[in-house]
């Protein structure tokens, strides 16, 4: 199951801080957690446990509601699809001139110390 998208639309803004519509987008991951980015003038980002503690805060007695991006279906549609593209397994190796060094040209630097930034 890959992560589930949706707007928080509030109807009544009782606080008088975030207005009404879309204030929100989210995303539900598949252990549950959420992350929350508020739109708006101050924009800002969190994590939360769970859908129904983001509500619990910031559902301000049912003036707020989510509205799914997608349908359950359309992400198991979309899961089913992912697993048949790549199949049961999908391995992804290096090319061997990165996993093997000696297959590197010596004046070549590696990693942070070819960054010319950091000199």
């Amino acid at each position: 199951m890959r992560p589930r998208t949706f707007e928080l639309v509030r109807y009544r803004d009782l606080s008088g801080v975030s207005g009404t519509g879309v204030v929100a987008e989210g995303c539900v991951f598949t252990d549950g957690s959420v992350a929350l980015r508020w739109r708006g003038t101050n924009p800002a980002t969190a994590v939360w446990p769970d859908l129904e503690s983001v509500l619990a805060v910031h559902g301000h007695q049912g003036a707020t509601e989510v509205r799914w991006l997608e349908t359950e279906a359309e992400v198991e549609r979309a899961d089913v699809e992912l697993e048949q593209l790549f199949g049961g397994q999908h391995n992804v190796r290096p090319p061997s001139s990165l996993s093997d060094p000696s297959a590197l040209p010596p004046s070549r630097a590696r990693g942070w110390a070819g960054a010319r930034h950091l000199r």
